[in-house]
């Protein structure tokens, strides 16, 4: 998968990512005293603290949700891309967590470094995908999760009380 899709997902993931910056920076800046009239302003400790905070909030945001919803990000799922193993089976917890940690290299200077490992790799693997052993790839049309068997009606019936049970 080159770099088109998946740099519209970074940018919608993106979006996701400064909200939880903002919601631990406000909460931090709330007990550290460092609110201010158009948001919050901190140094030193609790500043280090909400960089810290943040830095793993969006680690596990990507982790998580493409280790547990079908190897998609919101980003991801909005421009129809998936992460895989490259075996193509799911990518699991572990695969998820390196690639994204790893994405602290990939991401230096606006995202540089992944972009040139992507463009120079056979199989579009920036340094996370190569280290876990995975690769983006398109979900295909019409791939979806099979829907759920309709639920059998029981046909026997019980009510306590009121009589006037209606089915």
């Amino acid at each position: 998968m080159g770099l088109g899709l998946r740099f519209v997902a970074q940018i919608i993931d993106a979006i996701v990512v400064i909200f939880l910056f903002w919601m631990i920076g406000a909460n931090i800046a709330g007990m550290a005293g460092g609110t201010t009239d158009s948001g919050f302003e901190l140094e030193g400790g609790p500043a280090l603290i909400v960089i810290l905070l943040s830095t793993i909030a969006a680690i596990l945001y990507f982790a998580l949700l493409e280790a547990f919803w079908n190897g998609q990000t919101l980003g991801k799922k909005l421009v129809r891309i998936k992460v895989t193993s490259e075996d193509g089976t799911p990518c699991s917890f572990n695969q998820a967590l390196v690639r994204n940690v790893l994405r602290l290299v990939d991401a230096f200077a606006f995202y540089l470094v992944g972009a040139i490992l992507v463009l120079a790799s056979a199989k579009k693997q920036r340094l996370g995908d190569r280290v876990a052993h995975t690769i983006v790839v398109k979900v295909p049309k019409g791939m979806r999760k099979p829907a759920p068997a309709k639920e059998k009606k029981s046909s026997v019936k019980f009510s306590m009380g009121r009589s006037d049970y209606v089915d």
